[in-house]
């Protein structure tokens, strides 16, 4: 029994399948619709979400599967102090896969360590959220039409952002990306990314506090929010909130064929004006996470279409 904890459980080679398998799904949506009758996924989400809960929710139902689960730690026995191996050995009585999210970094690898059925990581605190990495992996290979030869700009909160851990360490994997690391020196990707995933990897990157500057070098740029819930300080993060803004002035010396991502939920950090501009592709990003997701339902299922 596999489980996903960690964007790098999954191969290259399991990757690519994966996206082959959404590229079906995509393309003949009726073939899928009842692969999973008669199984069932619980939601185990001791932290707030939207897209990622609902994403998993809809994937399932669109397998023909059922859902059960909880989108609050305070409407599940955790409330009374119950441990998160006891919970996960219940719910192996009751569903037949698991997506959890959980404020605790390596909470759902305890999960795993404890369940009977696969446990999926949909984050966990500030570590990891590798199906968010799958669809950002989606979203750029259908939108650029690879994966390789590319120069991926992040920018905004690189220490606290689990997608861009994730996506660093699943992109380094592919031949002939370079990054570019944007943010503000207090919010500068860890040192164990920088060194356990690029340095040792030998992968090209740059850090600098300007984006107008490394604008028209980029073929991605993944923007992201500035996250309250992770500050300590109220002051620190009412300082460093508003530092990176993308408005359409921003986009005069960029590539037509740029792509802009974001994890979503936005705040302020990407104008509504840009909404409209080709180039951007993060609501396009949600709808392929779905796809994402049924793919990796399917996988760790065991299921063959």
């Amino acid at each position: 029994m596999k489980s996903l904890i960690n964007i790098l459980d999954l191969s290259v080679e399991e990757l690519d399948e994966m996206l082959r398998v959404a590229d079906d799904i995509i393309d003949h949506p009726q073939k899928y619709s009842e692969v999973c009758h008669g199984k069932k996924l619980a939601t185990l989400f001791y932290e707030p979400s939207t897209r990622t809960r609902l994403s998993f929710e809809a994937a399932m139902m669109e397998l023909g599967g059922n859902v059960i689960g909880f989108s609050e730690a305070s409407s599940s026995s955790a409330a009374k102090g119950e441990s998160v191996a006891d919970t996960v050995r219940v719910i192996s009585c009751y569903a037949d896969i698991a997506a959890m999210r959980h404020p605790k970094e390596g909470a759902p690898l305890v999960a795993s360590m404890y369940a009977t059925i696969p446990i999926i990581n949909a984050g966990d605190g500030g570590h990891n959220h590798p199906t968010q990495t799958l669809a950002d992996l989606c979203t750029i290979r259908r939108e650029t039409g690879r994966l390789s030869n590319l120069t991926v700009g992040l920018c905004g909160d690189l220490k606290f952002g689990r997608t861009v851990h994730s996506l660093i360490a699943a992109m380094a994997r592919y031949s002939g990306v370079r990054f570019v690391l944007i943010s503000p020196d207090e919010l500068r990707v860890p040192d164990y990314v920088k060194h356990d995933v690029l340095d040792r990897g030998g992968i090209e990157y740059i850090e600098t506090t300007d984006l107008e500057q490394v604008m028209p070098q980029l073929d991605i740029l993944y923007m992201t929010r500035v996250q309250r819930e992770r500050f300590f300080n109220e002051e620190e993060y009412l300082r460093l909130k508003d530092r990176y803004i993308l408005t359409p002035d921003k986009l005069t010396d960029a590539k037509e064929s740029l792509r802009i991502l974001h994890p979503l939920p936005r705040v302020n950090e990407i104008s509504v004006a840009i909404d409209n501009d080709p180039r951007a592709v993060y609501f396009k990003q949600v709808l392929y996470g779905k796809y994402m997701r049924m793919a990796l339902i399917l996988k760790l299922l065991n299921i063959q279409v």
